[in-house]
């Protein structure tokens, strides 16, 4: 791939995980939560959740990688459990996972196979650090954000 150019894949909607759509401008935005699926049991905010969206929007755009997040129980094995994750996200060779189980206190974070080469093991911490101090102080979406944010702008600035 050329300097500033971004790839386009083409996503069949048939193959997409339940909860999952393409929207108009061919980003696949889709949500999981464990248990009822009622939003007035979502542990998050609206507004946070809306903040998370757009970063989500914004990464993609600024690297041409898909970033998707997982929050929850990783089980016995959060690395297995992060690979596992990815395993199951839309285009996941092409993508990068952040899973973060706040009652284990971990945070993993994975990238595909056809992207390795873009996201690798330093951008990954540049990632985690990024989303410690604010998962200290209990803020579970600001560190997500930060986390995606610092590490898309280190994948589209690799000099940097």
């Amino acid at each position: 791939m050329a300097s500033g150019e971004l790839a386009h894949r083409a996503v069949n909607e048939e193959d997409l995980p339940v909860g999952h759509v393409v929207t108009a401008s061919g980003r696949v935005s889709g949500v999981h939560q464990v248990g009822t699926p009622n939003p007035d049991l979502s542990p998050f905010a609206a507004d946070e959740l809306i903040q998370l969206d757009e970063t989500l929007i914004e990464a993609p755009r600024r690297t041409g990688i898909r970033f998707s997040i997982v929050v929850g129980d990783l089980g016995a094995d959060p690395a297995v459990g992060a690979e596992q994750a990815l395993a199951a996200a839309p285009e996941s060779e092409y993508s990068v996972l952040i899973a973060v189980s706040p009652n284990q206190r971990v945070i993993e974070v994975r990238s595909g196979r056809g992207i390795a080469h873009r996201v690798d093991d330093r951008i990954a911490q540049l990632g985690v650090t990024a989303a410690l101090s604010p998962f200290r102080d209990g803020d579970l979406i600001d560190g997500l954000v930060a986390a995606v944010r610092v590490m898309s702008a280190a994948i589209a600035s690799p000099s940097a």
